[in-house]
């Protein structure tokens, strides 16, 4: 429990700090090579929505007026900036400090789910989908984009280079695959696609009305 504790804060300091780049980073990705991502996913958000990783909000301005929107993170200095770009929307959200591993909702209690370019960086992917799937309605939808282990062999080459140095100092992996944790949690795969030699995926996938 200590040595999780550990994990926690040490991740929790680190996205503290990446805060001040993040918002820079991530749009040259997104021009890049992540496109239209972000509209896609948060315009098929309905009702009671809830985003994991929400970071630093670069998904608010994406929601449809009409959801209801709650976004968690483990950094308080991501959730300021999100805050403050709620606030210049004028969107109303309710952004909490909390942990993927651990969501502290009820279960079934969101119509939707949405995590983009979040379980790239989680620690422990399985627990992140197992929360995200106890929170969501039956009949819900997890919607999730990410970059991938690419379909090209010689990139994934380079992207285990990669994530020798970026998984222990940065926890980025570069070789998961979402998919293939939705498959084994029984969820129905509505809407998948894959682009840029493979190296993005984004998926809607549901929760089943009865187990």
């Amino acid at each position: 429990m200590a040595q999780t504790s550990q994990r926690t804060a040490r991740w929790q300091r680190y996205w503290d700090r990446k805060s001040r780049s993040y918002d820079k980073e991530m749009r040259f990705w997104d021009r890049r090579l992540f496109g239209d991502a972000r509209p896609w996913a948060c315009g098929q958000a309905a009702g009671e929505v809830l985003e994991v990783a929400v970071g630093t909000g670069l998904n608010l301005p994406f929601y449809p007026d009409d959801v209801t929107l709650t976004g968690v993170d483990l950094s308080d200095r991501m959730l300021d900036l999100a805050r403050a770009r709620a606030a210049d929307l004028g969107r109303e959200v309710s952004l909490q400090h909390g942990d993927a591993h651990a969501l502290v909702f009820a279960d079934a209690c969101f119509d939707t789910v949405v995590c983009t370019f979040g379980l790239c960086a989680i620690p422990d992917i399985d627990a992140a989908i197992d929360e995200m799937v106890r929170v969501l309605r039956p009949g819900g939808r997890l919607i999730l984009v990410d970059h991938i282990a690419s379909s090209s062999r010689a990139i994934r080459g380079v992207q285990r280079l990669l994530e020798l140095v970026t998984a222990p100092l940065a926890g980025e992996h570069f070789l998961r695959r979402p998919l293939h944790h939705i498959h084994t949690r029984g969820l129905e795969i509505e809407q998948r696609q894959r682009f840029k030699l493979g190296l993005v995926e984004r998926l809607v996938a549901r929760k089943p009305r009865t187990t």
